[in-house]
């Protein structure tokens, strides 16, 4: 408005009558139109405000280090689990027996700079390495196999069953690195270590797979295990039957996001607030109780990380939030990108197609030639309405974006980032098998 009264007094020629104008504008007119102005603009924050967008204090991020570059003092990065910070010793006398009677023993854990589907086939070949056992006597050559290592899938697992408990909605952990670890495991050598004899070295060739190989590195993410203490005595709950527990969050910082890591008999539910997390449960003593914080990304001069940061976060915006209080879910491709692209994972890729396969008027299954190109990220997350067995596929096609888009994402895990796209997808679409593919 105020560019268009300034274009028309500088279109008037009669100075005297400009003049008059001005002052008169400036005395009444121009300050209606800030005040108009001002009351659109705390109209608009009213409106966006009231859309509370309450998961970002739960999005995960995720990363992973090197034992060499681990940071235990890392603004908000935590190991998946917290044993991996302390070096594992390896006992001999173990080995010995290994080596000497047969079975089996995991050593230790690798990760490998593959796609995780080039994983998966490796490790279904049963393929025999060979290493060696260096000690401070002799070296003894060894040979191992390679097996999933499945402990941080089970985390993610875990910290579902917690978001559940908590009466917090599930969102896809977008964790690439989790699936990428394996454990080398002994199945026999030659020799025989004495008990008494010192480890030197493990050494382990994967042959052609050996340049993608990581020893000592293990995954982190931005959740802090803590033991809290409420405050004050047990409150009888409304029910009289419960008790409240009140764990305040002033000292650990109110921004952060907190999961209660308990029992299902020991947590009735859970009640938040800014500045207070209310406990309902049985307990009617005073006691610690196990949180889980979900912490709240921060950036300083001196942070550094040699593999890039990823997460499951959600770009802000108002139609995001909007739609996401909706029910009401409109089956068409644009909705679908709009999911996709919704995601910062999704930076770089580009959704091309959706195809459903099956049923009446659809595509026949039996011309689906190509494999799908991706994994569930949730196949703990169960189904008791609806079986597998019949529903129809929901293939979506994405193309991978320039290489000026995605300059500090590695190769080996844009497939691993299609996958939790179409995992979140499957969230939103569960009548539907959804699985993705490049185009």
């Amino acid at each position: 408005m105020k560019e268009l009264v300034q274009d028309r007094l500088s279109k008037m020629d009669d100075l005297e009558q400009r003049r008059l104008l001005k002052n008169m504008m400036a005395g009444v007119f121009m300050n209606l139109v800030e005040y108009q102005e001002e009351m659109t603009r705390q109209l608009e924050r009213r409106v966006f405000e009231e859309i509370e967008n309450t998961e970002e204090k739960f999005d995960v991020y995720v990363s992973l280090t090197s034992r060499e570059d681990y940071d235990p003092i890392h603004e908000f990065l935590y190991p998946v689990l917290p044993s991996d910070a302390v070096e594992k010793q390896v006992d001999i006398s173990r080995v010995a027996e290994v080596v000497r009677e047969g079975g089996e023993m995991p050593l230790f854990t690798l990760f490998l700079e593959m796609e995780t589907e080039q994983i998966s086939a490796l490790v279904r070949s049963k393929r025999i390495f060979l290493g060696m056992l260096v000690t401070e006597t002799a070296n003894y050559p060894i040979r191992f196999r390679l097996e999933h290592n499945r402990s941080y899938m089970l985390e993610i697992e875990q910290l579902y069953h917690t978001f559940m408990q908590n009466g917090m909605p599930w969102k896809t952990i977008n964790h690439p690195y989790a699936y990428k670890f394996v454990d080398c495991v002994l199945i026999g050598g030659d020799g025989e270590p004495a008990a008494h004899e010192e480890i030197h070295e493990i050494s382990i060739s994967l042959e052609e797979f050996d340049v993608y190989k990581k020893a000592d590195v293990f995954p982190l993410w931005n959740i802090e295990r803590l033991a809290l203490k409420n405050s004050g005595f047990p409150i009888p709950a409304i029910d009289r039957v419960n008790y409240e527990h009140v764990l305040p969050l002033r000292k650990t910082g109110s921004e952060h996001g907190y999961l209660i890591d308990g029992t299902e008999s020991d947590i009735r539910y859970i009640k938040r607030t800014e500045e207070e997390l209310t406990i309902v449960t049985p307990r009617d003593k005073s006691g610690e109780w196990n949180v889980m914080k979900v912490t709240k990304p921060v950036t300083t001069k001196l942070s550094r990380q040699t593999f890039p940061v990823l997460s499951n976060r959600r770009q802000d915006s108002f139609l995001g939030r909007y739609a996401g209080k909706q029910a009401v879910i409109v089956r068409a491709k644009a909705e679908i990108t709009r999911i996709v692209n919704s995601f910062e994972a999704a930076q770089g890729l580009e959704l091309e197609r959706v195809d459903i396969w099956g049923g009446a008027g659809r595509n026949d299954i039996s011309n689906l030639v190509t494999k799908t190109q991706t994994y569930p990220l949730n196949p703990f997350v169960s189904d008791n309405v609806r079986t597998e067995d019949g529903k129809q596929i929901m293939r979506l096609g994405f193309r991978r974006g320039s290489e000026d888009v995605l300059p500090t994402t590695p190769a080996y895990i844009l497939s691993d980032l299609m996958s939790f796209l179409v995992s979140e997808v499957q969230m939103y679409f569960p009548e539907y098998k959804c699985e993705g593919e490049w185009v």
